[in-house]
């Protein structure tokens, strides 16, 4: 018998449901688009009912697909929109008002006062986020505050909070569970990161009772079965993430500093940082990765609230387009865009500028402009946007550790240029010790030369570099052992290069010394062949070649 796994995927716009085989491939997907509603400028809302029955007849479209298939399903995972927030009766199972989505923007007043009263350094001291409309948390009030009905369910207790996976959780088990992961409640800004609790001071200044709130488990857990009379037979529910903490563990981002980008509604950066919680400088959010046995992963996340929410205004709003493929072929018969730019701050702006009260700018038209410039401008404003969330990410994020060996590392001085010379002889049969003095020398204050001397006093490796305007690069340079290079490498970077991004080439067949470049944030711009004249014996050691002019 065949098995399978079912991943729901509930976002912004749509609702997925996604059968996978056990090797991860997915078999077949069920999607259903839900409505969007904005009763007021600013306002975002979904009908809780309108994502629960794309919810469930997608899943049990890929529930048949399986049976067809004559196979069984073991498990169920759930990634789903954050902060979205749902209240709901919890006798009859009723919301008692609309889903307030991410991306609305009615609690910037109470977000002020909040801000006004200093309690924005312990808000984020405590739950690593910033006081934004954004989170569940002022939202939660906003209901509480201005739907009638909570005060008296809340006396009762009978409300209940949650955002979409627990509104999920609690309608697919048939009201048994009401449940949520770390990633989802790290969102809520109520959720103590440090404590791993629900934090009972900031429930008091924003006047939320706990009684509401689901319990937290680990994102991968036990977290009920579906009911048999709802979905047509009992699958255990075992994991539910955030959808962009999901993205970074589909996208294999488990080693700290390891970085994914994905672009839907809206844009999301998120860094690994490991056990380290890492607080911004350049408002960037601090937030749960993932929490596996009891053990939190943190991360570093810029959030950009339009990004394919762009392209969508293009095609529902403004009608421009009928589909988003268009775009592309638009952008492509565009050679720029003739100076019309457009600030997408439909529903305020966040990271790294965090402004609520922003509202969408369109700059640069003339009567030469068209309709083409203005959907070239939506798309390149994720680019620009992803910039300045890169940038503050780049400020921010994981220094990297220097090498053990980084003390053996020193500057070359001309006594040295022997050794160098014959070192790469000696390695590679190539001798030209008079390019080595001209860099020494360093006439023209560009160049760097450093060595690797081993405690014996023995040259076991060395790395040139040149830092001008027309060029930035490291290399040549030759090295007896990976250890050597990480060290030479590391100590050019940090002597000449800090705040460029140099090139440099390094042999692919050094997998562990690429990791560790790549932990550093090294990234791969292409891949270069060199050509030779004659036979070309393999290379010894660590040989970072490079192009360049002759001295004269």
């Amino acid at each position: 018998m065949k098995k399978f796994i079912i991943s729901i995927d509930q976002g912004t716009t749509s609702t997925r449901s996604i059968l996978f085989d056990l090797n991860g491939k997915p078999i077949f997907t069920s999607q259903l688009e839900f409505k969007q509603y904005f009763p007021k400028n600013g306002w975002v809302e979904h009908d809780p009912d309108e994502i629960w029955f794309s919810t469930l007849k997608t899943l049990k479209q890929v529930i048949k697909k399986a049976h067809k298939m004559r196979g069984c399903i073991l498990s169920i995972g759930i990634t789903n929109q954050r902060e979205t927030t749902i209240l709901w009766n919890k006798q009859t199972g009723k919301p008692i008002y609309n889903a307030i989505v991410w991306q609305d923007r009615r609690t910037t007043n109470i977000c002020s006062n909040l801000k006004k009263r200093s309690l924005e350094k312990s808000f984020r001291k405590k739950t690593g986020l910033v006081i934004d409309p954004y989170f569940s948390g002022t939202k939660i009030k906003w209901i509480i505050e201005n739907i009638k009905k909570s005060k008296k369910l809340i006396k009762e207790k009978n409300l209940l909070f949650g955002t979409v996976d627990t509104f999920l959780i609690w309608k697919l088990t048939n009201k048994k569970k009401h449940l949520t992961d770390a990633t989802n409640a790290s969102r809520t800004l109520l959720y103590n990161i440090n404590s791993n609790k629900w934090d009972v001071e900031i429930l008091k200044k924003l006047k939320i009772p706990k009684s509401i709130l689901p319990d937290v488990k680990n994102s991968a857990d036990e977290f009920g079965f579906t009911d048999k009379k709802i979905v047509g037979e009992i699958i255990p529910i075992n994991a539910v993430l955030g959808d962009q903490q999901a993205a970074a563990f589909g996208h294999a981002c488990f080693e700290r500093g390891s970085v994914k980008s994905t672009y839907g509604t809206g844009a999301f950066a998120i860094m690994n940082t490991g056990k380290k919680k890492i607080f911004s400088k350049n408002k960037l959010l601090t937030t749960i990765l993932f929490r596996i046995n009891n053990k939190n992963t943190y991360a570093l996340e810029g959030s950009i609230f339009i990004a394919g929410a762009g392209i969508q205004w293009l095609r529902d709003k403004l009608k421009l387009i009928n589909n988003v493929h268009e775009t592309e072929k638009i952008i492509k018969s565009k050679k720029n865009n003739n100076g019309v730019f457009l600030v997408p701050a439909f529903v305020g702006l966040g990271a790294p500028y965090w402004i609520p009260t922003s509202k969408g700018i369109i700059t640069g038209l003339t009567r030469n402009s068209d309709w083409k410039d203005l959907v070239k401008a939506t798309v390149e404003s994720v680019a620009y946007q992803s910039y300045d969330l890169f940038e503050s990410m780049r400020k921010d994020g994981l220094k990297a550790k220097a090498p053990e060996e980084i003390h053996f590392v020193r500057d070359a001085t001309l006594d040295d240029v022997c050794a160098i010379a014959d070192l790469e002889f000696e390695l590679n049969g190539i001798r030209r010790e008079k390019d080595y003095e001209f860099f020494t020398i360093n006439e023209s204050g560009h160049w760097g030369v450093s060595v690797f001397e081993s405690a014996n006093g023995k040259i076991e490796g060395f790395l040139c570099s040149v830092n001008s305007d027309g060029s930035k690069m490291l290399g040549p340079g030759v090295m007896r052992q990976a250890q050597h290079a990480e060290s030479l490498i590391y100590h050019e970077l940090d002597k000449r290069h800090r705040g460029n991004s140099p090139v440099f080439l390094i042999p692919v067949n050094q997998g562990d010394l690429v990791k560790s470049l790549y932990g550093w944030g090294a990234r791969n711009c292409e891949m270069h062949l060199c050509q030779v004249l004659g036979d070309c014996p393999p290379m010894n050691g660590v040989t970072m070649p490079t192009f360049m002019p002759a001295p004269g």
